[in-house]
């Protein structure tokens, strides 16, 4: 049986205990946790390991206004939906349930963008549950990839590549973030030594109202290899791609908070 985590996003006992309840009638297995929210001491690492288990097959996180306007829990919790969705893939179930008026989806952090967004008072906000987490996952193509490692004493880098065929070179930049190292090597684990091709440092690019300071190299990359970039900070948003020389370059935008 496939089991179901929550994440409370406040510190709200019977909140929870309302949602176990309505989820133990329909025979769901759940569990969850409160929300901590400290970002320095990358705390929303916590319910990583058990979001990455296998029998995992929806994770749920109770909401409200005043905690999606907050900056810093934004930001947590894009790290943490893009840790877990660099293991389970991007098509990784998550279902916001609000207290307050819906938020659009677009005005959610990337990365939680394609959640699916109910009110707590939805009459069969049960029978929607019992669907997700028993529906399929459908496994869609992703143009890149990426992930994240967060280790205190280390900091926080991500590990970005293409998902199919070749980069000839990499680039990523962060907008509210300073890069501070980089690397290349096999995906998966960073590395503990890189050869850099032609590596560079403080490069400037304006996305609409956004400057981005962002590291690069050529090394070749591919499905088995991948650059990695420290970032400093709580950047708003990160951009990323295969290097290029021109005006043209394909780079993707992910927004944080």
């Amino acid at each position: 049986m496939k089991k179901i985590w929550i994440t409370s996003l406040t510190k709200n006992p019977e909140r929870v205990q309302k949602s176990l309840s309505m989820l133990k009638k329909y025979g769901l297995d759940a569990g969850g946790h409160f929300w901590e929210n400290d970002n320095k001491k990358m705390l929303w690492l916590g319910p990583r390991e058990t979001l990455t288990e296998a029998d995992t097959g929806l994770w749920i996180i109770l909401s409200s206004d005043a905690e999606l306007a907050d900056p810093e829990i934004r930001y947590g919790l894009s790290m943490l939906t893009l840790s877990v969705q660099g293991f389970r893939g991007h098509d990784f179930p998550i279902m916001l349930i609000h207290e307050g008026t819906l938020p659009e989806a677009a005005s959610l952090p990337t990365p939680l963008q394609g959640a699916g967004i109910l009110a707590e008072d939805n009459p069969v906000l049960g029978a929607k549950i019992v669907t997700k987490v028993n529906m399929p996952v459908k496994k869609t193509e992703a143009a890149y990839r990426l992930d994240i490692y967060a280790i205190p004493q280390l900091g926080q880098w991500f590990e970005v590549g293409p998902a199919a065929g070749e980069w000839n070179g990499a680039m990523c930049g962060a907008c509210g973030g300073e890069p501070d190292a980089h690397g290349a090597g096999p995906a998966g684990k960073l590395p503990q030594k890189a050869v850099l091709e032609y590596p560079m440092q403080g490069l400037k690019l304006n996305l609409g109202e956004k400057e981005y300071t962002a590291w690069a190299v050529q090394n070749r990359l591919d499905e088995k290899n991948s650059y990695y970039i420290r970032i400093q900070g709580e950047p708003d948003s990160l951009v990323f791609g295969p290097m290029s020389q021109g005006d043209d370059a394909e780079v993707f935008v992910l927004h944080l908070k």
